[in-house]
């Protein structure tokens, strides 16, 4: 009763948390057009702020699917996914964003935008999405956490603006340490050529799309158990007794994480002389920010078209610059650790 008064206080989407006896709660609400409630109970160590955006992502799949015949099948899957929110790491909290459909429209907007100011990007997103729902402070708050956005006032401007720090990249690439010498990540070099060629074979036919980059994200890098065989394999060129003691990690069922990571083609199987199998990463996926060098070119543009309000298009060269030199920084601090 007391977290439906709270709800109800405001009337907003949002989270709220509380304490219960030995339990902390985590209830996130969708708002009055679908008075819809997740509830998540935690032990009285865990702290309910930290799946905030977790709990939204979930929510607007429970939403989409409620009166669906799935939702009975895809509740486990979506509390996996809650469970291990808290121990993502960076390339897992990438993968995150870039495979919820309203981060990535905001961050397509925003490239072709430079910055687009609170309230339209929340109009446009409606406009978008009219048949889920979306809590636009969340949505934002997870993209600034993470470096993708900032959000600032200017000043003439009705609204606090939206601008783009950092794009993500997603792409499949040859691994370069196991390339470089398969032999010493533990391959026979009875089977090294072998390995080439299906390395070679697989990137001749390779040609980047978001659609595979989104399967990549949800299947394997925010599938728990596909990621940690992902990790192994991403080391060395391995045996099935290897990936067995994956089983104290929580990897229990291998033979289907085996064939996800075949089905999403991260995966070869190699056969030496007396029978003994080897499992290949074939192509390693790559989830990183990146520099949005092209908002060059957009911000003069607008400038040049008057598009864009001028303080607008300062703030946005600003950040930039700011960027900029903050990865000067970081290359040089690498250089020295090197």
């Amino acid at each position: 009763m007391q977290l439906y008064s709270q709800h109800e206080y405001s009337g907003d989407s949002g989270i709220v948390t509380m304490t219960s006896g030995p339990i902390n709660i985590a209830s996130y609400y969708t708002g009055a057009d679908d008075s819809i409630y997740t509830i998540l109970l935690l032990s009285a160590q865990e702290d309910g702020e930290i799946y905030e955006d977790g709990l939204s992502e979930i929510t607007r799949t429970i939403t989409a699917n409620i009166h669906t015949n799935t939702l009975d099948a895809i509740l486990p899957v979506l509390f996996q996914r809650l469970s291990v929110y808290p121990t993502l790491n960076d390339e897992q909290k990438l993968a995150l964003i870039f495979g919820s459909t309203l981060k990535r429209a905001i961050i397509t907007r925003l490239r072709d935008d430079v910055a687009v100011s609170k309230s339209e990007l929340n109009i446009w997103l409606k406009d978008q999405y009219r048949e889920g729902f979306f809590d636009i402070e969340v949505e934002l708050n997870s993209l600034v956490k993470i470096g993708i956005v900032k959000v600032i006032s200017i000043q003439g401007q009705p609204s606090d603006m939206v601008f783009l720090v950092n794009d993500i990249l997603v792409l499949r690439i040859p691994s370069r340490e196991l390339i470089s010498d398969p032999v010493d990540h533990h391959l026979p070099e009875s089977l090294k050529s072998a390995y080439f060629t299906e390395v070679k074979a697989y990137f001749q036919e390779y040609h980047p799309n978001e659609s595979d980059n989104i399967t990549l994200c949800e299947n394997v890098l925010l599938e728990p158990q596909a990621y940690e065989v992902l990790k192994l394999i991403r080391q060395a060129m391995v045996t099935r007794n290897d990936i067995e003691k994956l089983r104290k990690k929580g990897v229990d069922d291998i033979d289907k994480v085996l064939r996800i990571l075949w089905d999403n083609k991260l995966l070869v199987i190699l056969q030496d002389e007396h029978g003994n199998e080897y499992y290949c990463l074939t192509a390693d996926v790559v989830l990183k920010k990146i520099f949005p060098e092209y908002h060059i070119d957009t911000i003069k543009h607008q400038y040049q078209t008057r598009s864009q309000s001028p303080d607008v298009l300062h703030q946005a060269l600003e950040i930039i610059k700011e960027r900029y030199y903050e990865m000067q920084r970081e290359a040089k601090t690498k250089k020295a650790i090197a």
